[in-house]
């Protein structure tokens, strides 16, 4: 056993504490700056070959960092592990009894259960560097929706506040047309009397902010599209583009978060992954308690897949049906239903983005051109027949 070196990390922003140890020898402690990760290898390197060490096994918590140190330790031949923190042991007095050094210990605990006595590590998967590229043109037109909704949020109030009442045309023409924004950019000019100068300039900047992320929202748009359209991901998503409520945007999201489809074994992994397994208390006489879903993994796919849902059972008959029988004629179950339905779209577009049948029967080299009509009937039958047979 002492053939193994064995790390654990806590990595911070500007620094990292590593456990260092040889099988069950006693741990060595050092400390690195976060940007010294070359002189930290050559350290462990050094470390291992006075121990006479062929195996390096390193891990360290998944942060706001990334995969760099990842990337770097595996080009260096160190066997790495990305841990999960959600999944790590933790005590109520752990928690108030916090150091560094007792994380990366904690960490190295893991380590050594691992190796020592084949205790599985609660990694993550570690998406390929094009899939993270990807992320993030997929996740900042996410994060400039959000932004663009909280402004537009911030007018309303501002408007109530200030006891503006919008024109009976305001809603009903879309409520942000051009017609809206000149009738905002009439008031903050000062046409009416009853707005004060500072809610008159506050709105001049919320105009301009929203206006701004707008024309953002739009260029990345395109550049969502123009993702969708490559080698990379251009039959998958043509595929998901033909079920009801799955959008370009909604579509992407999906497959950029979960990278690898194929490293779900089954449906129960993929709803578990995207936290809409339900959580169990059974222990004791209860064998049978589950409470809410464990709302784990991607929150975003989590949001997406809601607005999908929603839509899907407004255009289409089909999971219409489907909700009303979910909800039982109670208005308190339409949580319920809908989080069902989530679940139930989410394993439709896992089996078919993943489905070779849909690509001999529909022959999607590329995204289709489909109307606006022909998206809301959904997918033809067949499709939904063996969509349904698949998510059986």
């Amino acid at each position: 056993m002492s053939k193994v070196i064995m790390v654990g990390c806590d990595l911070h922003d500007a620094s990292m504490r590593l456990k260092m140890a040889a099988g069950l020898g006693k741990a060595v402690r050092k400390s690195f700056a976060t940007a010294e990760a070359p002189s930290m290898i050559e350290c462990v390197k050094e470390f291992a070959a006075r121990h006479g060490a062929s195996r390096i096994v390193f891990a360290y918590e998944a942060s706001g960092q990334g995969f760099g140190l990842y990337d770097a330790l595996t080009e260096a031949g160190i066997e790495c592990y990305v841990l999960a923190p959600t999944h790590l042991p933790h005590t109520a007095h752990g928690r108030k009894n916090k150091t560094d050094d007792k994380d990366a210990q904690m960490i190295l605990d893991e380590v050594r259960a691992h190796v020592l006595a084949g205790r599985k590590l609660p990694a993550v998967w570690i998406p390929d560097p094009q899939t993270r590229d990807d992320r993030e043109v997929v996740r900042m037109r996410l994060e400039v929706g959000q932004q663009r909704t909280r402004i537009k949020n911030q007018i309303r109030n501002l408007a109530k506040r200030s006891k503006l009442a919008l024109p009976a045309w305001f809603t009903k023409s879309g409520n942000w047309s051009k017609r809206s924004l000149q009738w905002l950019r009439s008031v903050a000019a000062g046409e009416f009397e009853q707005v004060g100068q500072g809610i008159r300039v506050a709105l001049v900047t919320l105009i301009d902010l929203y206006q701004e992320l707008s024309r953002q929202q739009g260029v990345l748009d395109q550049a969502v599209a123009k993702l969708a359209g490559t080698p990379r991901y251009a039959r998958p998503f043509a595929k998901l583009r033909l079920l009801p409520g799955v959008g370009t945007l909604t579509a992407m999201v999906f497959l950029t978060e979960l990278g690898d489809l194929d490293r779900f074994a089954n449906r129960r992994q993929l709803a578990a992954y995207l936290g809409l397994a339900p959580a169990a208390f059974e222990s004791g006489q209860r064998d049978d308690r589950k409470g809410h879903i464990t709302r784990q993994g991607p929150s975003r796919v989590r949001h997406l897949l809601c607005q999908a849902a929603w839509a899907a059972q407004r255009v289409c008959p089909t999971w219409k049906a489907k909700y009303e029988q979910l909800k039982r004629g109670s208005q308190k179950r339409s949580k319920i239903a809908i989080v069902a339905c989530m679940r139930l779209l989410a394993i439709q577009m896992w089996h078919t983005a993943r489905s070779q049948e849909l690509d001999k029967l529909f022959n999607v080299a590329s995204p289709p051109e489909t109307s606006a009509r022909a998206r809301q009937k959904g997918p033809p039958l067949r499709a939904l027949r063996l969509a349904s047979a698949c998510s059986g």
